[in-house]
């Protein structure tokens, strides 16, 4: 969906700026905010581009870099590392042959940690885009990797 599209949408408030933002991030093929949706967004709802920056600097959610079709982010919370999150996120590693904050060759998967799930009573837990997943273990993981690969075939 085009940013002019998605804009058209919301009111001319800055109120909208968090919605606005996760609505273009997440029809973009590569999960990110671009240069121009910024410019864009600034000018509908007449703020400065660095308001905008600001906002999508503070959310860990956010991001201005292209990332895969599927984001993967591994709670990195204090409940979630005792409960093993440390050791998912290295078999993730492992398992898609990338480092924390890239992206696998194939463009499908990135590999993010994030502060805070709010899952903690199903620790260790991550996100796949918008999905959430707890009590994770290796083979769980293996068999959403699996899935998602597979959804995009």
């Amino acid at each position: 969906m085009e940013v002019d599209t998605i804009l058209s949408k919301y009111p001319r408030s800055k109120d909208y700026l968090l919605e606005i933002l996760h609505d273009i991030q997440n029809h973009h093929p590569q999960n990110y905010i671009p240069a121009e949706a910024v410019q864009k967004v600034a000018g509908h709802l007449n703020i400065k581009r660095a308001q905008v920056y600001g906002v999508i600097g503070y959310y860990s959610m956010f991001s201005i870099k292209p990332r895969g079709k599927y984001v993967i982010r591994v709670c990195a919370s204090p409940i979630c590392n005792m409960m093993g999150s440390c050791n998912l996120l290295d078999f993730l590693k492992q398992k898609l042959g990338v480092e924390l904050g890239k992206t696998t060759a194939d463009g499908l998967f990135t590999l993010e940690t994030t502060e805070c799930l709010g899952n903690c009573a199903a620790a260790p837990a991550m996100m796949i885009n918008q999905e959430m997943f707890g009590n994770l273990t290796p083979g769980m993981i293996e068999s959403l990797l699996e899935h998602y690969s597979n959804k995009s075939k």
